[in-house]
């Protein structure tokens, strides 16, 4: 018989929500395992459970809103630095973009718990995700994250196919070997990068090591939603129809 393994890790795994969503619900007695209510935090279970939210739970994870914003230059993606503002503070309805409602109004709950799905450096700009839904944020930014992450950068220097063919796999970064990456001129002076991983100014030290200087990087593709027309410093809602 399986070793039985904490119900809010299982829950995480099968992104029902993430771990700290799923010891909420257990504690405010919102989750059935194999039709039984269970209430008491750190409880284990098999995991070949069935687990079921509750309706109110559920609810909850529907009103969770997922924010796409433009992020300009200068503002820092996550916590605040001295002398710099987290983009974050860019979320207000004055700049909310006209023609991204998506039929969803601001409303000042929508900033509550609301933290970005992975990092974009202060010196990029581009598509930043912020959400509320834990379950977006793991499948953006988990251990095991296969979503891509699609950057235009501005380069100055020399690169031979040998520098190219490196960019594309064979690059390590602190002592660990990075995951395959599609790498293409896109124009003269700029490259595509695709990417399944996000480790601090990845692309900046990539470039660096074959002896190129980055001069602009803007991530225009996160999964399957793309920054498309939304203006530098608005944003907008993330569709029901959309998904990464």
């Amino acid at each position: 018989m399986a070793e039985p393994v904490r119900l809010s890790k299982l829950m995480s795994e099968r992104g029902l929500c993430s771990r700290r969503e799923a010891d909420s619900y257990i504690e405010k007695g919102l989750v059935f395992v194999d039709g039984k209510r269970v209430s008491e935090l750190g409880t284990k279970v098999d995991p070949d459970s069935a687990i079921r939210l509750d309706t109110a739970a559920s609810a909850q994870q529907q009103q969770r809103v997922t924010i796409l914003l433009h992020k300009p230059v200068g503002y820092v993606s996550g916590q605040p630095e001295p002398g710099y503002q987290p983009a974050a503070t860019l979320i207000r309805p004055e700049t909310l973009w006209q023609d991204g409602r998506a039929g969803q109004a601001f409303h000042p709950t929508h900033l509550k718990g609301l933290a970005p799905a992975g990092r974009l450096d202060i010196d990029s700009t581009g598509l930043l995700v912020l959400t509320q839904d834990g379950r977006i944020a793991k499948q953006l930014i988990g251990d095991n994250s296969d979503v891509e992450k699609e950057y235009l950068v501005r380069v100055e220097g020399r690169l031979d196919e040998r520098g190219l063919a490196l960019l594309n796999h064979g690059l390590s970064l602190d002592g660990r070997r990075l995951r395959p990456a599609r790498v293409g001129w896109q124009n003269a002076d700029q490259l595509r990068f695709i990417l399944k991983e996000g480790r601090k100014r990845q692309i900046r030290r990539m470039c660096e090591l074959v002896g190129l200087k980055v001069m602009g990087l803007k991530r225009v593709r996160i999964g399957r939603v793309r920054l498309g027309d939304l203006p530098l410093g608005q944003w907008r809602y993330l569709r029901d129809d959309e998904a990464f």
